[in-house]
């Protein structure tokens, strides 16, 4: 039999590509172990994980011990952690969610990203970071986006993700990630000046027919599809067919000359309006943690912090710039909308940072030559310190606004703002329950003294709760329940008692202080958001705190007992207990 030769020793190859997976898998093993030390600390820390994982790039990179000797491959697997990235976050991200806060979202967002690249445009060209008017609006695309992860986590942590101006960041959010998609498929444009239009025209039309084929593919083969999977009960199958939908639908992107980032981000779109989006996120989440800190790691080993030390006076205005700037674009936006100074000064400050996917323009940028190697260095560690201070800016928003309360010109411009936009009381209003907040929580205390007979008074600054209450009836008052201006409307003095269901914990403790000051003997009851708030506001003067993750914890409890037979006198006695020493038995 004919027997084809080779040129090649069979057992030299054999050797080569052992020794080249083995090191894949060292390099791999490095980059993982050390995003997830990095990660740690960073934690232990209070700051964002993601800093961690630059860090980490930037130790094991070639700028830092040179731990790795292939860094690109670990760079194209980092690309499929962007992809993994921009998928969970269009599942998480519905339309329907943008629906939801449309107004806001939508106009709020236009007008801040709009002042912000046209500014950075201004600035950046007299300054003569940009060569051209096209690599202005480039740097001014990438200042404009604020960080999804790290606000989204602050907010959680703090409990604030349901107040107002936890709402108002986050859908400005969701509005900036859907504008990334247009924006890198807009970035082929910039590159080409002389050829502009048509190549921005041939982009949109891309754009269009790509996401015109997606809607329709969208809306009746994928949830044909992911039901037939889901139907095999196949964990396995269901995870497969998920990332096979990603990572196709970001590779037809690829082919039209459109970014990869962009397809991942519609496929999660996609998912998002069928049946089975939480099950795919929750599939995918894992990985997409395991390849995003990959993806920030990466651009961490592009980092040179020798080009940080010589320029560290140049970052230094730009960490100024950046975070003022926007915080100065944002607070007279929101304003506009109708929402008070502390609400918009909680925005601004919250958004003021530079987001984690402008480091995917920034390398998009990088390729096609719209900055230099140095501007690019530049701006990842811009970046990197606008998200470490973002914490600090927010903590810091309650004190600058009693600052400005200080000076008299501003405390009576506060003032004005903080009047009362909308007010149903009745004059002869007495006897009555005051109740702060129209939330969930909020919602469930008042049917339930309605329907015992009591006469309310809601205070609310959300405009949607504010709907229901006028059309229920239901005396309201629209404004901030810790304002001074709103608590004069309240008929304080002769209202029964107050309930503070309120989402953000200092509007509560602030509400508590002033109402007690108005009213000392007026009985309050606050709701705590942390074991640590229940002595607070207990010492502040509240007559009853109560916590409502023990609250539910205590009811399962009782069930729980009264199932193993005990008898009701003596679990009703338990609950009274730990109650009257404010869950002190029942905390950690």
């Amino acid at each position: 039999m004919y027997r084809q030769q080779t040129d090649v020793p069979t057992d030299e190859v054999k050797e080569s590509t052992v020794a080249a997976e083995h090191q894949f898998v060292l390099d791999l093993t490095v980059a993982l172990g050390a995003s997830a030390v990095s990660g740690y600390v960073a934690n232990r820390l209070r700051q964002p994980a993601l800093l961690g994982y630059l860090a980490a790039g930037l130790l094991i990179g070639p700028s830092g011990f040179r731990l790795l000797n292939d860094v690109q491959q670990i760079e194209e697997l980092a690309e499929i952690g962007v992809a993994f990235l921009l998928f969970a976050l269009g599942v998480e991200f519905s339309l329907a969610e943008l629906r939801r806060v449309q107004k806001i979202a939508v106009q709020g967002s236009l007008w801040q990203m709009g002042l912000t690249t046209v500014l950075v445009s201004v600035v950046s060209i007299l300054t003569g970071w940009a060569t051209s008017p096209l690599q202005g609006v480039f740097l001014g695309f990438v200042l404009s986006l604020s960080s999804t992860a790290v606000v989204l986590k602050l907010l959680t942590e703090r409990g604030e993700t349901v107040a107002v101006h936890g709402q108002l960041m986050l859908a400005l959010l969701i509005a900036q990630d859907l504008a990334l998609g247009l924006m890198l498929a807009f970035l082929p444009a910039l590159v080409q000046p002389e050829r502009f239009w048509v190549v921005l025209l041939a982009a949109v039309l891309k754009f269009t027919l790509f996401l015109g084929g997606a809607i329709a593919v969208g809306r009746w083969c994928i949830p044909r599809l992911m039901r037939t999977v889901a139907a095999t009960e196949s964990q396995e199958l269901f995870l497969l067919t998920t990332i096979a939908l990603c990572l196709g639908i970001a590779w037809i992107t690829s082919i039209l000359g459109l970014s990869i980032e962009l397809g991942a981000f519609v496929a999660g779109l996609m998912v998002a309006e069928v049946d089975y989006s939480e099950q795919a996120l929750g599939r995918v989440l894992p990985l997409r943690d395991t390849f995003a800190c990959l993806f920030f790691a990466s651009v961490g080993m592009l980092i040179d912090p020798q080009v940080l030390l010589n320029n560290w006076v140049i970052i230094l205005e730009l960490v100024t710039v950046v975070m003022v700037g926007k915080a100065l674009i944002i607070l007279p936006i929101i304003l506009r909308f109708g929402y008070s100074f502390k609400t918009a000064l909680l925005v601004s400050v919250g958004l003021n940072q530079i987001g984690e996917f402008s480091f995917v323009l920034s390398l998009q940028g990088l390729e096609l030559g719209l900055i230099s190697d140095q501007q690019y260095l530049l701006l990842l560690g811009t970046t990197a310190i606008t998200l470490v201070l973002t914490p600090a800016w927010l903590n810091s928003a309650p004190w600058l606004t009693r600052s400005l309360q200080k000076i008299p010109a501003v405390d009576r411009w506060l003032s004005q703002m903080a009047e009362p936009k909308l007010l149903s009381v009745p004059d002869t209003l007495a006897e009555h329950v005051i109740v702060a907040g129209y939330g969930r929580v909020g919602q469930v205390l008042v049917n339930i003294l309605l329907n015992r007979g009591y006469k309310v008074l809601v205070i609310e600054n959300s405009e949607a709760a504010i709907q229901k209450l006028r059309h229920r009836r239901i005396p309201y008052i629209y404004g901030d329940a810790d304002a001074e201006q709103v608590l004069e409307k309240t008929h304080l003095p002769q209202a029964k008692a107050m309930a503070i269901a309120l989402p953000d914990p200092a509007s509560t403790r602030l509400l508590l202080q002033r109402a007690l000051a108005r009213s000392p003997h007026l009985d309050i009851i606050a709701r705590s958001h942390t074991d640590r708030e229940i002595d607070l506001l207990t010492q502040i003067g509240a007559r009853e705190v109560v916590q409502p993750e023990f609250e539910a914890a205590m009811e399962l409890g009782a069930h729980l007992l009264r199932s193993l037979g005990e008898d009701t006198v003596g679990i009703q006695q338990v609950l009274n207990n730990i109650r009257r020493d404010r869950y002190q038995s029942v905390r950690s």
